[in-house]
């Protein structure tokens, strides 16, 4: 079985308070890609409370955002036909829950590949990758560079050179 991880396309990362125009270029691509992926298709979503600014990320990136329950913690609408039930919600950048649950699926299943798209190349797509290169160092993991998009396009080309040199497959 191959596994699409679709990593935090919210409205906050997309057009909200940390919105890109390159996050907004993917969104369509992203579609298209989860409607014709093969294969089952999972979503995380970033999650934060109220108190976010008095939390250490916080103070690392004061900018409220992906707060439970607002507009811009919600999946872009784009995406919500997808969604169904397979949606993590995480309150850090990579995944805890996504790689337990990867765990008992593979117990049941073989994986073949584990393919992510999303945002941020930079924090969250890298940071889940890594988790899951380090969970299932014989699993593919695959990360699609055009259809992640970074802070800004330099932080997303770095992010992408540091999951090569750590042997996830860059397509």
């Amino acid at each position: 079985m191959k596994i699409l991880l679709v990593i935090d396309m919210q409205n906050d990362f997309i057009d909200g308070v940390l919105g890109t125009p390159q996050a907004i270029k993917i969104v369509d691509k992203v579609v298209n890609k989860v409607k014709t992926f093969e294969g089952k298709v999972f979503f995380t979503r970033d999650t934060h409370q109220t108190n976010y600014m008095d939390t250490e990320e916080g103070k690392h990136l004061p900018v409220p955002h992906c707060i439970e329950n607002t507009d811009g913690w919600q999946i872009t609408e784009k995406l919500l036909p997808y969604v169904n039930d397979s949606i993590f919600n995480k309150k850090t950048f990579g995944s805890t829950k996504v790689v337990e649950y990867l765990k008992e699926l593979k117990k049941k299943e073989n994986i073949e590949s584990i393919t992510l798209v999303g945002l941020c190349t930079d924090i969250c797509v890298i940071s889940n990758a890594m988790l899951l290169k380090a969970y299932f160092p014989n699993t593919p993991i695959y990360v699609e560079e055009n259809l992640c998009a970074g802070v800004n396009p330099e932080s997303h080309k770095r992010a992408i050179e540091s999951m090569k040199m750590c042997h996830i497959n860059i397509i």
